[in-house]
């Protein structure tokens, strides 16, 4: 019995094994990469409709240490929930009284749908929402800046 071509069986299970693995997706964790340009503006210069509120997967817990003026830091953990519902939970670091402060509510998206504010916080509440992280805001809304600046950041 002479063969010039290979069993069809064997052919298309090579074949359908090479096409199932070129479709596997190689799932890395990417460096978080942070585009000052997102705040230079509340008003976006393309209006198409997205914002945080409606195109990121802003769901889940959030994670950081927040500097403080008389302790080592506040631990700082945020759990943004289904209607709006918040869980915020902080620590204050290095001080004689570290318990866990916590408190809940819901939060309020502003006009151009990327900042969050906690209703019933002290301010400062506000926090922008990027794709997995969240920027504390000072007093009056806006990004902190300078040295200090990546210390106000809880990530995902």
């Amino acid at each position: 019995m002479n063969r010039k071509s290979g069993n069809p069986f064997i052919v298309s299970l090579i074949l359908i094994s090479i096409f199932l693995w070129s479709c596997q997706k190689n799932v890395e964790k990417d460096d978080l990469i942070v585009d000052d340009s997102m705040f230079e503006s509340e008003e976006s210069t393309l209006d198409d409709g997205h914002s945080a509120s409606n195109s990121l997967d802003f769901f889940g817990v959030y994670r950081g240490i927040l500097p403080c003026a008389d302790c080592e830091g506040i631990e700082t953990i945020i759990e943004l929930g289904t209607e709006n519902s918040y869980t915020k939970k902080i620590t204050y670091l290095g001080s004689e009284n570290q318990n866990v402060i916590e408190t809940s509510g819901t939060f309020t998206w502003n006009e151009a749908g990327n900042t969050i504010t906690l209703t019933g916080e002290d301010i400062p509440n506000q926090y922008f929402v990027g794709e997995n992280i969240l920027f504390h805001l000072d007093e009056t809304g806006s990004r902190i800046t300078g040295d200090l600046a990546e210390k106000y950041q809880l990530k995902k």
